[in-house]
């Protein structure tokens, strides 16, 4: 039986009044795994995060937490009994569970003893804030949340502007999408459309250069002079770029392949093109 430290004891007691103590069969716990798994409808886009570093990301944001859930056991470190004051006093549904109850809803081999329940920040047009040199990138219809995670990551690492989605295949808050990100799902602009002709009509209207990574292109990602708005639209993993995005003007750009592969991961793909297109409009700024 481990003993509580002074830090996290001195806590409780200062908020008896709202921690509850629940067990293994409470709904909340059946509500954290139906979210990990991602087995049930999650309207309100609800995800679920665990440990010191995805808790330190979240202070930097806004985003709302609806629950909080921690276990004194796993509690120790100066960092974690900070966050333990921080995120009880963040919202009024907080609980505390047993270390049997809390290595049932980790999915981590070491345990920090903490984990939230947050609401997926969205974002609609208007909340873009459209500059002479705006980079974004759609994804279009992609399935493996995985390669959405790792895509998220690298918009982050080269400052694209937004990422617009549609044919929607993937819930964002899926917990690989929210790991492979990095934490940048948490703070990466994220519109979703309802079909291709309305992400591509607010794209023409803002006047965007729109490319297609396409392995039948001509032309290479590093041979295009990107300038002003731009915008990288990447397919399926299995049926490539929806036919909606080939009507109008359009640049059609692929990553030449010396080997015997025709093509790479979406996730790497994107990733290579997004840097040389990053790179040029920061010049241009």
């Amino acid at each position: 039986m481990h003993v509580i430290a002074p830090g996290v004891q001195e806590i409780m007691d200062q908020n008896k009044h709202k921690i509850m103590y629940i067990g293994p069969q409470n709904g909340k716990i059946t509500q954290i795994l139906h979210l990990l798994n991602n087995t049930k409808p999650n309207p309100e886009k609800l995800f679920v995060v665990e440990g010191i570093w995805a808790h330190q990301r979240l202070i930097a944001t806004d985003i709302t937490i609806r629950s909080f859930v921690f276990c004194p056991d796993y509690i120790f470190q100066p960092e974690s009994i900070l966050l333990l004051k921080t995120f009880i006093d963040k919202t009024d549904d907080v609980y505390c569970v047993s270390e049997k109850v809390f290595t049932k809803i980790s999915e981590r081999d070491k345990q920090d003893g903490l984990l939230s329940i947050g609401e997926f920040p969205m974002h609609e047009e208007a909340d873009l804030p459209l500059k002479p040199q705006e980079l974004v990138v759609v994804l279009d219809g992609l399935e493996i949340p995985g390669n959405i995670g790792t895509i998220m990551r690298t918009c982050d690492g080269a400052a694209v502007d937004a990422v617009l989605i549609c044919n929607r295949r993937a819930r964002l808050t899926h917990p690989k999408i929210l790991k492979g990100s990095m934490g940048a799902a948490f703070t990466l602009p994220v519109v979703e459309y309802d079909n291709v002709e309305a992400c591509r009509q607010w794209l023409v209207k803002h006047k965007f250069a729109i490319y297609l990574a396409d392995t039948r292109a001509d032309k290479s990602y590093y041979q295009y002079d990107y300038r002003g708005r731009s915008a990288l639209i990447v397919g399926s993993e299995r049926y490539g770029i929806t036919r909606e995005w080939y009507d109008g003007p359009v640049n059609m750009l692929s990553i030449p392949m010396l080997g015997s592969c025709d093509s790479l991961n979406v996730g790497v793909a994107t990733s290579i093109i997004l840097y040389e297109m990053s790179l040029k409009l920061k010049k241009m700024k």
